[in-house]
């Protein structure tokens, strides 16, 4: 099961959980946090704003380590506080309120401390913008080990969730394991998520194969990516976009749901009428205003009933996987169940169901995340059908 810092709020303990999963140290975060366990029932306005403060502050003390470290010279130990500075900004960013100056200010912290990282540790990752109409969607390409211009690679289009962002995918060693095993990743913030959202304003809607099939476009220019060999993946509610993009856009060669979320809009209405299940964000019906770009409740579910995959799934022709955690508090695992059993024109259709025996039971495995990342590489690569 989950560790729960916070055993009295579901959404502070996930999102701790989050930031040790993306490098944070746990003893620093006690310090910092321990405070905060006799407000966080309260999970109110001042509760939240604490909150913020409270991971500012370790992100703030992060990055002064690392600029210490760039003057003597350290840039490895440099690069990897820099992350973890990322890592604690990101995390404090995330249960913001959307009206509050705030937000974009923590998260262009979060931007700059990454970058930094990045450089001071010379990853391969590359920033790239993928064209968008009139504008452009960010995304970070790593590519794949060995890979060239004369050595393409197949990739994987990785979609965020609701409140996941690319660097947080990166930072948890995502696109590292499918790189080891011959497969480059382009981790997308598309409409609703990410660098898309807070920078561009971009809105999230339900046809998910139109920024899919930007990111196709811009794949199949570059000569280190092999045409025909490019799949798609998305984490929570990316179990809804990656699927939907798949359904109508015949490209895509393989489909990954990293939590199934098969019909949002039912997941919604019980969320609004105080019936559902449990939330991610403090915030989360302010934070689905700002997604979606709404302002009242009845243009939220307007919006969400469109957000299911009855009319994709069958249309789906290539190998698909859900994978699931048995215990999973925020999406029904027989809404997986369901994804799967309605795929019934892909020729390889993988149901994986994380139980207690192995770990990976609560919602995309965040109680751990790495049995599922090497579960989805290692699939990913059969379906490729590359060196492992």
């Amino acid at each position: 099961m989950m560790f729960e810092y916070f055993p009295d709020n579901y959404p502070w303990s996930m999102a701790t959980l989050m930031a040790i999963n993306a490098g944070g140290t746990l003893s620093e975060i006690d310090k910092e946090l321990s405070d905060l366990k006799k407000v966080a029932g309260k999970n109110d306005t001042q509760a939240n704003e604490s909150w913020h403060k409270a991971w500012c502050s370790l992100g703030a003390k992060n990055f002064v380590l690392a600029q210490n470290d760039v003057k003597l010279g350290r840039t490895l130990s440099a690069g990897n506080k820099f992350f973890r500075s990322a890592a604690y900004f990101m995390t404090g960013e995330r249960m913001c309120s959307s009206q509050s100056p705030e937000r974009l200010e923590t998260y262009k912290k979060m931007l700059n401390s990454f970058e930094l990282g990045q450089k001071n540790l010379k990853t391969p990752v590359q920033r790239v913008d993928v064209p968008f109409g009139e504008t452009k969607l960010p995304a970070l390409f790593y590519p794949a080990e060995g890979s060239s211009a004369n050595k393409p690679a197949p990739c994987i289009i990785h979609f965020d969730g609701l409140d996941v962002m690319k660097e947080f995918l990166f930072l948890i060693g995502l696109p590292q394991e499918y790189a080891k095993r011959g497969i480059s990743t382009l981790l997308l913030d598309h409409p609703g998520v990410g660098e898309a959202l807070r920078i561009h304003d971009l809105k999230l809607t339900p046809e998910t194969e139109i920024p899919a099939k930007a990111a196709l476009d811009y794949l199949e220019k570059r000569k280190d990516i092999i045409n025909g060999k490019i799949g798609i993946a998305g984490i929570s509610l990316g179990g809804y976009y990656a699927p939907r993009a798949a359904g109508f856009e015949p490209r895509i060669k393989c489909v990954i749901a990293w939590g199934a979320i098969n019909d949002y809009g039912l997941i919604t209405k019980g969320r609004l009428d105080g019936t559902g299940t449990n939330l991610s964000v403090s915030h989360w019906e302010e934070h689905m205003h700002w997604v979606l770009g709404t302002s009242k409740k009845e243009e939220i579910l307007e919006v969400t009933s469109k957000m299911t995959l009855d009319e994709a799934l069958p249309n789906i022709r290539c190998p698909i996987l859900v994978l699931h955690g048995e215990s999973d508090r925020q999406i029904p695992v027989d809404l997986a169940k369901k994804t799967i059993s309605e795929a019934t024109n892909s020729p390889k259709a993988d149901l994986k169901i994380f139980s207690a025996q192995e770990g990976g039971v609560e919602h995309c495995q965040v109680d751990n995340p790495k049995i599922a990342i090497e579960y989805m590489a290692d699939w990913a690569s059969e379906v490729f059908v590359v060196n492992t």
